[in-house]
């Protein structure tokens, strides 16, 4: 990041921020019945088709056989029909013995030819394992036959080839089937894609042998076919321009279709309406009425669309959206479709501006503070319009304590600003201990007549960056105690349900986590207003990528002409939310060390400034730090990625520098968090991450002998693995170390190494912690010795088993360091003892062994949700013996069925290698758990979960939806 200007340090010093959810107007319900803003949420009834539908554009296009879903939508994590073994029966060629040569002559290709004098090589692998000299710039084919299964002829096959490095043409039978890459050739990041290729049934001789022939051209680096494909699960027609491999989970984005169709009343005179997407992934195009609206290529910024022009009032009309998510889009799982929430907006032609309230406070202490509110008006008349606006300050408990009145004079197709000040006395300080948050009412009238009204949620506290004191809130000194997250919610894929977005929030702060940061792109509103609820500080992430690529497909192409008005997004929709302490301009961007990366740094912190100059802009940096001084001379905070280790030396080498580690090693846990303790320059440290998620396939997992990945793991694993919670919000062993680095409980907590003494070992990736069970049941491994690992916050820690006093050991003082004992495994319970300085016990952890599982045991987290057709139930399923303990290598299939007014809109486990569909009604437990996500409906009423297992002891759980649940605060995109 960049040496702190003087000037911007004192500026954000002084300044004190109010903030909070949506800026703008809230759902139509919220507001007053005299004004005339109606905002409706517009997820419902929509009809969605896989694959690209030419003239779907047009009102009178026929979508009556097109499948009906509701918002938000995520087709990736779905299980879809073009791969269904019944429609597409799926042949594996990869592996085994193939036919290669070194050149390239276009004969090859042919059935006929004779390979016979070719090399033969044994796949999968590199070409370095059969190729001499240099591999560079250089074309190889191969070739094999193979023969169709009885089952399988007369209908078309998708061909499972696999990986392979770089470019391919794939040709069976002498016809091209597919391809990856570019010919001629050129640089390409093609290897990273499996190659599965739809062959038409009439290329296939079903009686005899087929040929396969690729030909293979190699850029630089290594070549070949080089890893088998997976069964492509998640995978869709789409493949070959599509597939996202172990980056985005061997799942694979398309193009896709939705449209939906709706009455509007009459018109009032002069009636305005829009539609506000809250995301969309990606590249997507809107018509409405068949209008060519205009596109928008991000997937992560909100954006919207007058349809005034083109509404058909008191008839029918029609809104289609054409998405695109094919190709390498992402380093990790993206998701596609319209995977947010949608808006439809009515107001007069005099209305507050989308995103048109911002809200500063820039003096605040314990007596009052002074509320600055700016508001935009639209004035969408052709003359000229007076007007005013009423500011109305509520409290929590619904009160109103102060107002402000002022007038404006809006000039004709015009937008205007009013500026206001009000001041409280004793106002009550956002913080994460106390996240108190207020509301702005923004009335605007006309000739004494309301013509529009918004809320606006915002919290009263401040924050500054100093190299003296590192981050303060509230005037207090505050370490940053910061997790990364990616944007996926598990097992319902990138879906942002308003509960699912919060609930990741709660099982953050359960785990000590203050900070979010949200990499690498703006996170949904949903997300953000959870985060002002309960008291989570946010770096607010813009982009992985400025002008160059880091995958063929990504935001690079779309940078030069859309970086502005993405960020103006994110800026405009996110400043009034208190939980936002940070902006991030971007993530180890691959131009960063150059003058054309610090040119557009430079850009890039000036516009963020010019939308909100009350928090300091930051960009999370990478190797090559010495080089980055051109570029870090833009930012306010400097950020380093995995470089805690130089805070000290650049703060003397740059005095005045703030610091921040936007990414550590789950393993540097203790150094990073010592190093954020003893330099008053250090904001915090962010771990990579918080949270499992979808993609970066296996790069958290310990790698045993046999592994074939590398930095990614080989499928079938398809989860990171490096959180410190897994993909359904358990708590993994490095989170309870994690605490205890932070000071947070518990005292004392013991693991088990799962690799008994003399056994393979395995080695620790680099986001990876040691194979830690909490578990003391290991069947088979009586008298075999395995290593105990107790940490503890306490000066000392005792381990006993059975009763029999293993020893005591003492832990450094404030490390929190972990003390390890070689125990010979016997069934029983085994105790760690968190002792203080006179040998007195705190706290005690207890690991016991547990017969096998002989019931399924079923924990909603609510038992009562809106029905809202939005809301969420999230059920724990944990196998249990029956003693009720928590069966730790249960691995049993199990079946569910709903009954009542909801549906099961997912289902997972924290197994990083499991390929089970999400979608389906079944999945095996992963060391005991799994997870069940029920939606509700907008009918009331009871629900009931039921699940079985053969040889278990089935269970069920009741829940209700009722319109009296609590409702999440709905954004309106405004």
């Amino acid at each position: 990041m960049k040496q702190t200007n003087p000037s911007n340090l004192a500026r954000l010093a002084a300044i004190a921020i109010v903030a909070l959810a949506v800026a703008g107007a809230l759902s139509a319900h919220s507001g007053p019945a005299t004004s005339p803003r109606s905002v409706d949420r517009f997820d419902a009834g929509w009809r969605f088709f896989y694959g690209d539908a030419p003239g779907a554009d047009n009102p009178d296009f026929n979508d009556a056989n097109w499948r009906c879903v509701d918002l938000p939508h995520d087709f990736s994590i779905e299980d879809l029909p073009a791969l269904d073994a019944a429609t597409h029966p799926s042949v594996s060629v990869t592996q085994g013995d193939w036919k290669f040569q070194l050149g390239d002559t276009p004969d090859w290709k042919d059935s006929s030819f004779d390979d016979s004098a070719w090399s033969t090589v044994r796949l999968p692998t590199h070409w370095s394992t059969h190729v001499q000299g240099n591999l560079v710039n250089r074309f190889g084919w191969y070739r094999r036959h193979f023969t169709i299964p009885a089952t399988m002829r007369g209908q078309d096959i998708m061909l499972q080839l696999g990986k392979v490095d770089d470019a391919d043409e794939t040709f069976v039978n002498g016809v091209k089937v597919g391809g990856m890459g570019t010919f001629p050739p050129a640089y390409t990041t093609a290897w990273t894609a499996t190659r599965r290729y739809l062959v038409p049934a009439r290329l296939l001789n079903n009686e005899g042998t087929n040929v396969i022939a690729v030909r293979d051209y190699n850029g630089e680096g290594d070549a070949g076919i080089y890893e088998s494909a997976g069964p492509g699960r998640r995978s869709g027609p789409f493949t070959s321009e599509a597939a996202g491999g172990a980056s985005q989970g061997y799942t694979v984005g398309s193009v896709a279709w939705y449209r939906k169709s709706f009455p509007l009343p009459a018109a009032r005179p002069g009636q305005r309406v829009s539609i506000t997407f809250d995301g969309v992934y990606m590249k997507a195009q809107v018509w409405f009425n068949g209008h060519l609206l205009g596109d928008h290529p991000y997937g992560y910024t909100g954006f919207s669309f007058d349809l005034t022009p083109w509404v058909r009032f008191g008839g029918s009309n029609c809104l289609a959206v054409r998405v695109d998510s094919s190709g390498l889009t992402s380093r990790w799982y993206s998701g596609s479709g319209i995977y947010r929430h949608v808006w439809l907006t009515t107001t007069e032609p005099v209305h507050i501006s989308q995103w048109g309230v911002y809200v500063t406070t820039p003096q605040v202490d314990a007596g009052q503070a002074t509320v600055r509110v700016r508001t935009t008006i639209d004035n969408e008349r052709s003359e000229d319009q007076s007007f005013t606006v009423k500011s109305e300050v509520v409290d929590a408990g619904g009160k109103t304590i102060a107002t402000g009145l002022a007038s404006g004079n809006g000039h004709g197709n015009a937008a205007s600003d009013v500026d206001q000040q009000i001041v409280l006395a004793h106002p009550r300080l956002w913080s994460p201990d106390t996240p108190t948050l207020y509301r702005l009412v923004s009335t605007v009238l006309v000739d004494g007549q309301v013509v529009d009204q918004t809320q606006t949620p915002f919290g009263i506290r401040t924050i500054s960056f100093e190299a003296s004191h590192g981050f303060q809130l509230n005037g207090q000194p505050l370490k940053l105690r910061g997790g990364c997250v990616h944007h996926d919610n598990g097992p319902i894929g990138s879906r942002t349900y308003d509960r699912a977005e919060e609930r990741r929030v709660e099982l953050l702060k359960a785990a000590g986590f203050n900070a979010i940061r949200t990499s690498h792109n703006p996170p949904s509103p949903a997300f953000l207003e959870a985060c002002d609820r309960h008291g989570m500080l946010v770096m607010d992430e813009a982009f992985d990528c400025w002008q160059e690529d880091k995958n063929t497909d990504d935001y690079h192409r779309y940078f030069a002409d859309w970086w502005k008005r993405d960020l103006d997004s994110m800026i405009q929709r996110d400043r009034n939310h208190p939980s936002v302490i940070l902006w991030s301009i971007g993530n180890e961007i691959p131009e960063q060390t150059r003058a054309e990366g610090a040119e557009r740094a430079g850009r890039l912190a000036d516009e963020v400034r010019s939308q909100d100059p009350t928090r300091p802009v930051t960009e999370a940096t990478n190797p090559d730090h010495d080089l980055l001084d051109p570029l870090l001379n833009h930012l306010d905070v400097t950020g380093y990625n995995y470089a805690a280790g130089r805070f000290a030396d650049d703060e003397k080498k740059h005095p005045g520098r703030v610091f921040i580690q936007t990414e550590s090693f789950p393993g540097a846990c203790l150094e990073s968090w010592k190093i954020a303790e003893q330099n008053s320059c250090v904001a915090g440290d962010f771990v990579w991450t918080a949270l499992d998620y979808i993609g970066e396939a296996g790069i958290g997992r310990d790698i045993y002998p046999g592994d074939n990945g590398d930095y990614a793991a080989a499928y079938p694993g398809n989860i990171s693995g490096c959180g410190d919670l897994d993909l359904t919000g358990v708590r993994k062993p490095q989170s309870y170390y994690r605490s205890m680095v932070w000071g947070l409980g518990p005292k004392v907590a013991a693991f088990v190494d799962a690799a008994a003494a003399g056994e393979p070992g395995y080695k620790i990736s680099g986001w990876g912690w040691p194979d830690d069970r909490a578990s003391w049941t290991w069947p088979g491994a009586e008298g075999k010795e395995r290593q105990v690992r107790v940490y503890a916050n306490t000066p000392k820690v005792r381990l006993l088993l059975n009763g029999r006093d293993l020893g005591v050991k003492e832990i450094i003082p404030a490390t929190y360091d972990s003390a390890t004992y070689a125990v010979a495994y016997e069934p029983g319970t085994l105790v760690a003892e968190g002792l203080d300085a006179e040998g007195r016990t705190v706290d005690r952890w207890t690991l016991a062994t547990t017969d096998p599982a002989s019931k399924i045991s079923l924990h909603p987290d609510r038992r009562e949700i809106a029905s809202d057709g939005e809301d969420l139930a999230y059920v724990a399923v944990e196998l249990r013996d029956d003693h009720g303990r928590l069966d730790p290598n249960a691995a049993a299939l199990l079946d569910f069925t709903l009954t009542g007014p909801g549906q099961i809109i997912g289902v997972g486990n924290g197994d990083p290698d499991s390929v089970e569909s999400y979608q389906t009604l079944q999945r095996h437990a992963f060391r005991g758990r799994c997870l069940v996500v029920i939606r509700s409906s907008t009918q009331a009423g009871k629900l009931q979960l039921n699940a079985k297992s053969a040889g278990l002891k089935s269970a069920e759980t009741n829940l209700r939806t009722s319109p009296s649940a609590r409702a999440f605060h709905e954004t309106a995109g405004e």
